[in-house]
C-alpha cells in the first residue's frame, strides 16, 4: 500500500511538473488520467502491476 501511494504521489508530482512547466494542457492531464482508469480495468493491468512491483523489488534490493 506505502508504494501505490508513494507511486502515485510521484506520477502526481510529475504530471503537475508537466503542466506548469512543459505547457501541458489540462485536456492531456485528463485524457492520461481517463487512460490510466481504462487501464487499470483491462487485462494488461496485472502485467502491469507485477512489473511495477519487480522493479520497486529490485530497487529496494539496490538500497541495502
Amino acid at each position: 500500500m506505502i508504494l501505490s501511494v508513494s507511486g502515485v504521489l510521484l506520477l502526481g508530482v510529475i504530471a503537475f511538473l508537466f503542466f506548469r512547466k512543459d505547457g501541458m494542457k489540462l485536456s492531456h492531464a485528463a485524457v492520461c488520467a481517463l487512460f490510466g482508469f481504462y487501464l487499470a480495468d483491462s487485462a494488461l493491468a496485472a502485467g502491469i502491476h507485477a512489473g511495477s512491483n519487480t522493479v520497486a523489488n529490485l530497487l529496494s534490493g539496490l538500497a541495502l
